[in-house]
């Protein structure tokens, strides 16, 4: 059997220290930029569990993110979204997905650079505004031009994620290309 030349070569989970693999990694970016779906694989891959911050808060408050915005405005959303991230990273070993302005609350931010490795996903605007085109769920780009408003988060919040612990390019090639950087990433991260 052949393998594909142009699929990812395949990096061994074993290849990163377990030292990694006994504390959270929490991916960080701006919306699009594959949180979810990237951090699926990379559980996967790792033989961690998994998790998406979003769909954590939405089954806490019983609501649609959507609707905590709409209803209770965006620091109430941030207040819940702070306790939802701690009480996940209390817990075992874990990927999770956080929403795209969680890593600007100070709070936040502080909570997940101590008590796990956080890995940046960059993407570059053309690829981001094609990916949050595919869904219409977010709050941040009701009736705005999503290059506009990914070109404005941007310049606010890639300087606040360039404190995460690694930076990985999260380009438009398949998302197991971004996995793979991932893992060798961490196969090379020295705490």
């Amino acid at each position: 059997m052949s393998r594909n030349p142009k699929s990812p070569a395949r990096i061994s989970a074993g290849a990163v220290p377990a030292s990694i693999r006994d504390r959270s990694i929490v991916l960080v970016g701006l919306m699009g930029s594959g949180k979810s779906t990237i951090g699926r694989r990379l559980a996967q891959r790792l033989g961690m569990r998994f998790a998406d911050a979003d769909d954590e808060i939405e089954r806490a408050a019983g609501m649609k993110i959507s609707d905590i915005f709409t209803r209770f405005g965006e620091a109430h959303f941030r207040d819940g979204e702070r306790r939802v991230i701690a009480r996940l990273l209390a817990g075992k070993p874990m990927v999770l997905a956080t929403g795209g302005g969680a890593f600007v609350n100070g709070e936040t931010r502080a909570l997940i650079l101590q008590d796990s490795l956080c890995i940046w996903l960059d993407a570059d605007i053309p690829t981001l505004v094609e990916r949050v085109g595919r869904r219409s769920h977010r709050p941040l780009l009701k009736d705005r031009d999503p290059g506009e408003v990914l070109r404005e988060l941007a310049a606010v919040r890639n300087p606040i994620y360039a404190e995460a612990h690694l930076r990985v390019s999260s380009a438009s090639t398949p998302h197991d290309h971004t996995v793979r950087a991932i893992l060798e990433a961490l196969s090379q991260w020295k705490a």
